[in-house]
């Protein structure tokens, strides 16, 4: 039987390779993993004499987390406007989206008391560090992708964010 650390590494190497589906078994334990849509979901483990479903506590599904968040964070639904503008800036096609190569946690900056990489309203070229996302305590630098000027920022420091998430518009130059 796996343990549930094992089960951990399994998904996180999954979620990092280009992999969509995977099935591991072995001494009677089957798992099997899909990626769909750049999201992973996991199907419940099993052995030949019980159902196990250790997977489904390692990580939540997406609908799951989905409906946790807005309980633990009440203070987003007080400013509604905000999103309204931001969700018609994320859907103006003349802005490229910088977006997460992989799942992970975003930091604007190498370190707490350094600067940030970028702020709204600033240059950047296709070479530009814009932040670090963080993954299996890997510290991955992402770079702009393209040359122009930072028009928003859509991520907090410290939030994680997922597979193709926009991170930062850009009016490109």
């Amino acid at each position: 039987m796996l343990k549930i650390q094992e089960i951990r590494e399994i998904i996180k190497l999954i979620d990092q390779s280009s992999i969509e589906k995977f099935t591991f078994e072995s001494e009677g334990t089957k798992i099997k993993l899909e990626k769909a849509n750049g999201v992973q979901q996991q199907l419940p483990v099993q052995t030949e004499s019980r159902k196990v479903e250790p997977v489904q506590q390692v990580q939540p599904s997406v609908q799951e987390t989905k409906k946790e968040q807005p309980e633990q964070a009440p203070a987003k639904q007080e400013s509604q406007e905000p999103s309204t503008e931001s969700s018609a800036a994320e859907n103006d096609p003349s802005l490229h989206k910088i977006t997460s190569p992989m799942v992970g946690t975003f930091y604007k900056s190498s370190s707490p008391d350094a600067d940030p990489y970028v702020q709204t309203g600033d240059s950047v070229k296709s070479d530009s560090i814009v932040c670090i996302v963080e993954a299996m305590k890997l510290f991955n630098e992402i770079e702009a992708e393209v040359s122009g000027e930072i028009v928003e920022i859509l991520v907090e420091d410290g939030q994680l964010v997922e597979y193709g998430q926009p991170l930062f518009l850009v009016k490109q130059k």
